[in-house]
């Protein structure tokens, strides 16, 4: 009897956090709803008086700020990646640039050795190429390569353009 009660109460206090939850949601919630209806109230009523032009306005300088953050942001990494390099020998600096480039080295070799090792495999066991290939290069594979070289190249592309 005492272990069943144990094991009501344990249930019962182990759901009380999110019962608890439950209630802060549902309180979230409602405050979003109406915050939402003072919004579409207030657009409502500067779209009668003719503000739609301003609206746009504010949507632009919003969008501007948060470029500029991004912005900001990346000076910032930027900033604190020379700042750690500060001091430290040619070696460290060396091998703290290579870490992403080797990385997507041995990513790149191992994507090879298993495609190697799969049509190999596959020729062995007497499997059609053409079914060998569409297995081996995938769409997902295909994709995963493109990332990689959208990802080292990419930037440079745009870099190049922005400079024109």
């Amino acid at each position: 009897m005492l272990t069943l009660l144990s094991t009501i109460a344990s249930f019962l206090t182990g759901g009380l956090p999110k019962i608890l939850d439950l209630f802060k949601d549902r309180g979230d919630k409602k405050h979003e709803l109406e915050m939402m209806r003072i919004s579409i109230e207030r657009e409502t009523q500067m779209a009668e008086r003719g503000f739609v032009a301003q609206q746009r306005i504010e949507e632009i300088r919003a969008d501007a700020a948060a470029a500029q953050a991004m912005a900001s942001e990346r000076l910032a990494l930027y900033k604190h990646d020379t700042d750690i390099g500060k001091g430290a020998s040619q070696w460290v600096i060396g091998l703290r640039a290579s870490v992403r480039p080797v990385i997507t080295y041995c990513m790149f070799f191992m994507l090879c050795a298993i495609n190697l090792f799969g049509c190999w495999y596959a020729v062995k066991q007497g499997v059609p190429f053409e079914e060998t290939l569409s297995l081996l290069w995938d769409d997902e594979t295909q994709a995963l390569f493109a990332s990689i070289i959208a990802f080292w190249f990419g930037s440079q592309a745009f870099e190049s353009r922005a400079r024109r």
